[in-house]
């Protein structure tokens, strides 16, 4: 497959998590972006110029909440799939083209669901 590699924000503060996020993602051929809060994955979004196909942010943040930061997010670009990683998956309610998935989850797990998510994968 010659397609160009997808571009996933991932936005966790939890540095050893994110890392293992990423290093997995990477793997898994994708282009990533890291934020450690709302506030830098903001910076990332209102740049126009920068390629963003998913963001996964946790729910749990510092600065905001993922659901405050996705509907920031979703002011900017409409269209933007978002991915909720939460240690309490099943009581959140998330809007129309968002998904969660339940922290601790596998490898597998995330490939998957961020294969579903993406218009082209």
């Amino acid at each position: 497959m010659s397609a160009t590699p997808s571009t996933l924000l991932v936005v966790e503060d939890d540095a050893i998590v994110r890392m293992l996020i990423v290093d997995v993602l990477e793997e898994l051929e994708f282009t990533v972006i890291e934020a450690a809060d709302a506030e830098e994955a903001l910076k990332v979004v209102e740049n126009t110029s920068q390629v963003i196909d998913l963001m996964m942010t946790d729910v749990g943040l510092p600065d905001m909440d993922g659901k405050e930061l996705a509907a920031k997010v979703r002011e900017l670009r409409p269209a933007l799939p978002i991915l909720f990683a939460s240690g309490y998956a099943e009581s959140i309610n998330v809007p129309a083209g968002m998904q969660v998935i339940g922290k601790p989850f596998s490898i597998d797990q995330l490939r998957d669901k961020v294969k579903s998510m993406l218009p082209h994968a």
